[in-house]
Order: C-alpha cells, then structure tokens, then sequence
C-alpha cells in the first residue's frame, strides 16, 4: 500500500478525500487524514478499509513529524501562513508535498534543497491559484505552437451562487472564507497593463471600476481587478504582452453596493471600535455619520451618500438588517471589518439546500499570420450540496489528480513549482473533464482591451 497524508479537513477537502477513496483499492492507496478536529474525516470516510482519521495538532513537532515519517507524499489543506513546516518535515524525511497555496517566499527556499533531494514540493495546484494556471497555460501554449504572438490576457474567477440559490438582492453568499471577502483589494492599488500602459486603481475606486462578461447559459457578470496581475507575466512567459488583467467575478451591481461599505469605512481592519460588544447594528452604522438632532441614520446615510430611496442599492442595505436596533454585534474590541463580517453572516450564510458556482473566464488575444484573433474559454461548475461544494471540487479534484500523478511518476519536475508545465496540466485537465470541469471555447472578433466602466 501506498500511504497518503492530508492535513487539514476543512470543506475545501470533501472531493479530496473521496476521490482518494474511490481510488484506493485500484491504485493501492492508504490515506491518513490528520486535523486537529476529526469530525470531518470520520464523516467522510465512514467504514472505509483503507483510511483512518488521525488527530494531529500540526503544533506538535513530534507528532507532525512522525505522521510525515509514515506517508510516501502529504497533501496540506492548511491554510498557508503554516505549509512551510510542513515542507521542512518533508524535505527531511525525503516525502512529496502537494497544496493548493500560493508559492510563500519561505516555500521558495526549499527549491534548491527539493531539487537535491528529487523532491516535488507542488503548489497553486487548486481553483485559483491552479485551474486558471493549467487552463491559461494550455491555450497559450497552443498559440505559440502555431505560431502566433500574444497580445492580450484577461483572466477572471468567482464563487458564486449557483441560480436557483441565488435568493437575495446581491446574488451573493459566502462560498468561501468571509474575511477575505470582506477585506479584498485591499493593501495597496490593483496593478495591470492596458494596451503597453501601466494601470493602477485605487482601492476608494476599485469597485467602481468594473469588466462585464456574458457566459452562455448564465447571463451577465461584473468584474472588478485582483490586486497584482503583473505577476502573472513571467509566470505565464508574456514578457511582451500588452494587455495583463486579472479580476474577480460578482453579478451585475454587486460592486456598486460594496462600495458603499468601502466609502463609510466599514470594511477598514486597522483599528478597533469602542465598547464595540453592546453596540446594535444601527449604531455601528451611525457611528460612520455625522451628528443630527433630528436626522434618521437612514436619512443622514442617503445623503451623505447620495443615494435616491428608490435606488436597488438601498434596497439591499435594507436587506441586511444594518439599521436594526435590535441585532447587537456582540464582539469586543471588533474592527470595522470584523463587525460587517459578523452583519453578513447573517444573511450570507448557505442554507443546507442551497448549491454554490464557480465561474472562471479566459480571455486570449494573439496575432497569427498578420491578422489578430481572440479565443474566449468558459468553465461553469455547480455544486451538489454543501458537503461536494462546486468550490471543493474544483479546488479538491486538482489537487488529488495531481497527488496520484506524482505517485505514479507521470510528474517528474523536481523542486518548488506551480503547474504551468505541459506534463503537469495535460494529466489533470484531461481528469478534471470526467467530472464535468470543462472549457468551453469559442472565436470572437479581437476588439483589444475591454475598457473598464467608470
């Protein structure tokens, strides 16, 4: 038998553990799932022969150590501030490592010591960071092969929900984990290349700075740009690309209404609010606006804002409950952010009923024989319920496809990597088709640079 350890059973890890499990008997598999909390894995893995459950506290040397020691390669689905201990145990018991994380400069270290060792320490092998890699890559390589230049490449991805979950006025509920919906675009501006130019937008404007994109099937979407899509350009090799941007995906107005959160402060996690425990929601919100000894907050919020009472916008404030006397915050020494987290929770927690969606979206623009193109590439995923999320399976799926391919030597890069190699992308995409995570491509005429809607 051939021993597989995962560490870390969060809901990111149900399509993981399952197609190891399916795969068990055929492939000769043994997986070991350790976590702090063992609920999780003893629910998914039943009565099945070939797993156990192990409670691991990843704090604890000897055991962490001793669980590395036993396995032939680890999955980590920690979160990512604690892989590179992880990597350290693997790099010194001589084992393969798999996350779904971005590449920490930590990680980065380990390159030379893992190549030494003939050791795969793969990373960025999940939704995004990974499916948007491998996806992005194909096609790209593809048009090289051909001959063609690359000149434009827009790249977008959300979690959202699936249509018939999609119930509340901001089409939108947490998929994923709500501070860093809470807290995104921030930490400094969103960096692209429009047409050979530098662009930046600010974080005060960057939800009002929004793509739209059309997916057959599905309607319309918004668009507002990831943080820094200028790394991307040596990992994809676009030394002279002239159009780089990568984005978020929402619904249409989605964007418009966060901003509100961003003008009043609210989503700001730098400092606390006092005696923030006894506050309601209603005085949260008014503690953003001035005084009045007549105004409503309601009043003094529309005009601050300037927002008509019949804007949709304001209905969906409304919907949140914020200017509720009655809902406390019930957090001591909460910043902003965390306060506004807790007041979404609220209303964008799933239902046991309700089913998930990631959507992703490749734009390619190149010149072939003197005359441009653009290829568009779509991929829609559904979850089934909240257990097989559409978010765990895609994120959970590359990541196993990929364990095992390491497992059965068709991956033999050695080092600290991401998967941007042909070897690499071909085996899972070609995987991830059997379970319905499909690009869907089509011509469309070249118009350049999609300008992005003031």
């Amino acid at each position: 038998m051939r021993n597989i350890l995962i560490i870390g059973a969060g809901k990111s890890a149900s399509y993981l553990i399952k197609y190891f499990l399916d795969k068990s008997v055929t492939e000769h598999l043994n997986i070991t799932i350790g976590d702090l909390e063992t609920s999780n894995a003893k629910k998914w893995i039943g009565n099945h022969p070939n797993a156990n459950a192990l409670k691991l506290d990843i704090f604890d040397k000897s055991a962490r150590e001793q669980a590395v020691q036993n396995a032939d390669i680890v999955v980590s689905m920690l979160p990512a501030r604690f892989h590179i201990e992880v990597a350290k145990d693997c790099l010194k018991f001589g084992k393969h490592l798999v996350t779904a994380s971005y590449v920490s400069e930590e990680m980065k270290v380990l390159d030379s010591e893992a190549k030494a060792k003939n050791l795969i320490f793969l990373n960025e092998i999940g939704l995004d960071p990974g499916v948007d890699h491998m996806s992005a890559m194909q096609v790209i390589d593809r048009i090289r092969a051909a001959g063609g230049k690359m000149l434009l490449f827009e790249s977008f991805t959300g979690g959202l929900m699936a249509p018939e979950s999609d119930t509340n006025l901001w089409n939108y509920k947490f998929t994923w984990n709500p501070r860093n919906v809470v807290l995104a675009g921030q930490g400094g501006a969103a960096k692209f290349l429009q047409e050979n130019k530098f662009k930046y937008i600010p974080y005060h404007r960057l939800f009002r700075r929004t793509e739209f994109l059309e997916v057959d099937g599905y309607g319309r979407f918004e668009a507002y740009a990831n943080r820094d899509s200028l790394k991307y350009q040596e990992v994809y090799g676009l030394a002279d690309i002239q159009t780089l941007y990568r984005g978020t995906i929402r619904r249409v107005g989605f964007s418009r209404a966060w901003q509100i959160f961003v003008l009043l402060g609210m989503t700001d996690d730098s400092y606390t609010i006092a005696d923030s425990e006894n506050m309601s929601y209603r005085s949260f919100v008014n503690s953003f606006l001035p005084y009045s000894p007549t105004d409503s907050v309601e009043l003094k919020l529309r005009y601050q804002l300037k927002i008509d009472q019949d804007d949709i916008v304001w209905e969906k404030l409304e919907e949140l409950n914020i200017f509720s006397d009655d809902k406390k915050v019930e957090l001591k020494n909460a910043t902003p952010a965390q306060i506004l987290q807790k007041i979404l929770l609220d209303s964008w927690t799933l239902s046991p009923e309700d089913k998930d969606m990631i959507v992703m979206y490749h734009k390619f623009g190149y010149e072939l024989n003197g005359k441009k193109h653009q290829i568009d590439a779509t991929m829609v995923c559904t979850g089934e319920d909240q257990t097989f999320t559409a978010m765990s399976k895609t994120v959970g799926l590359p990541v196993a496809i990929a364990t095992l391919a390491i497992l059965n030597n068709k991956i033999q890069s050695y080092g600290v990597q991401i998967p941007t190699k042909t070897e690499l992308y071909t085996t899972v995409l070609n995987e991830l088709k059997d379970f319905g995570i499909i690009f869907n491509e089509k011509e469309t005429e070249y118009l350049g640079y999609n300008a992005l809607n003031e």
